[in-house]
């Protein structure tokens, strides 16, 4: 009896900085590598999918070779199964702190575990953004808008000793793509 795990691909660089992609097209690419039960939520590369394969890093390389075979630019992804997602959401990574007009609480998912040696708590010399936790392969971020604007990109905050990629995604957005992913 073969196994599957579903997945939640969170996907960094796409329908960003002119890298438009449509949800058909990306679903489209995942069930060309035979993922089963391919599904997108919002236009920010989320996709949903069920696979057989065990080998979590290199089904990670798989899909991005592919994509940028495809679409003509690197497409970072990370992996998470829902019961990983869900779990660090009732860890409550940002209990105490409140998402205001001028404050936005960020997942960062991540490809690679932060070094050993970067400090979190940690903020950025500026103020605009605040590491307030983190695990193998989540940072969780406050960002300070200044001006209403961010000004920094959350999957950028690590700094250059950080050799991995990362996405990012709104608290609040984690929640609704776990749901839909929830949703068979």
């Amino acid at each position: 009896m073969t196994t599957t795990t579903e997945y939640i691909a969170f996907l960094r660089a796409v329908n960003v900085g002119g890298r438009t992609v449509r949800m058909e097209r990306l679903r489209a690419l995942f069930t060309e590598l035979g993922l089963g039960d391919v599904r997108s939520y919002i236009q920010s590369g989320n996709v949903f999918f069920t696979t057989g394969e065990t080998d979590r890093a290199a089904l990670a390389r798989r899909i991005e070779r592919h994509l940028a075979e495809a679409l003509g630019f690197p497409v970072p992804v990370m992996l998470r199964t829902p019961d990983e997602v869900e779990a660090l959401l009732a860890a409550e990574p940002f209990a105490g702190i409140e998402a205001t007009p001028d404050v936005r609480l960020m997942v960062v998912f991540l490809s690679e575990p932060l070094p050993d040696d970067y400090p979190v708590p940690r903020t950025s010399e500026k103020g605009d953004f605040e590491v307030v936790g983190a695990d193998a392969g989540t940072a969780f971020v406050v960002i300070h808008l200044r001006g209403g604007r961010m000004n920094t990109n959350p999957a950028d905050v690590f700094g250059k000793a950080y050799q991995g990629q990362g996405t990012s995604r709104f608290l609040h957005t984690t929640a609704k793509i776990l749901a839909a992913a929830r949703k068979s």
